[in-house]
């Protein structure tokens, strides 16, 4: 089984639209969530690097498909954050149709990873993506971000009110409580990360 190493992970290109993504050989882990759920903060966690993952206290400010290499045939890409109300109505739309575009067209992505402040999972957004998502018939994590903000009784609540919206209309998926200020479950992020890559290249040798 391949231990992959993440903090080897390195910047590779940035995209406004999916027709100029000319990369087309192994496969993506897509990071989706809400602006400022904690996407580039937990990409920097993940591969222990501070800056990889450019981040603002601007929500809204990842406009680009980012795309940072783990391995030659393996890439995070850290898709614009939707939902960012304060941005002018063109411009989200603008934002949501790159998203939409790459969940519909991108044949590589083999997970995601939806991030979700542990504070309000599942908003109506969340829930429009993760349908676009299920036609893929790939993995998905659900990485509820920001729990040092619960207690550990708080933090239970909301993983079972998750689990059980989600069990209506989503068939396989696994939750795990994360926290890049407290660096709760980057380990176990990782492991279930190279689950999915070893499965991947035992079902392509």
């Amino acid at each position: 089984m391949n231990m992959l190493d993440y903090n080897k992970t390195s910047f590779l290109k940035s995209y406004s639209k999916i027709t100029d993504i000319e990369i087309q050989d192994g496969i993506e882990i897509a990071f989706i969530g809400y602006s400022n759920s904690g996407k580039s903060s937990a990409i920097n966690a993940l591969t222990n690097q501070k800056k990889l993952a450019r981040f603002s206290k601007t929500p809204g400010r990842t406009q680009l498909i980012n795309f940072f290499e783990v391995v030659s045939d393996l890439r995070i890409a850290d898709l614009p954050g939707y939902g960012y109300a304060k941005a002018p109505f063109l411009i989200r739309r603008k934002w949501q149709k790159v998203l939409y575009d790459y969940l519909e067209q991108r044949n590589q992505i083999k997970g995601f990873v939806f991030l979700m402040d542990i504070r309000y999972p599942l908003k109506k957004l969340d829930q429009k993506i993760i349908n676009i998502a299920l036609h893929k018939k790939v993995s998905i994590l659900i990485l509820l971000t920001k729990c040092e903000k619960m207690t550990i009784s708080q933090q239970n609540i909301q993983v079972n009110t998750v689990r059980k919206k989600l069990s209506f209309f989503l068939g396989s998926f696994e939750i795990l409580l994360f926290s890049s200020y407290k660096k709760i479950g980057i380990q176990k992020l990782k492991s279930i990360l190279n689950n999915w890559y070893n499965k991947y290249t035992i079902l392509n040798k």
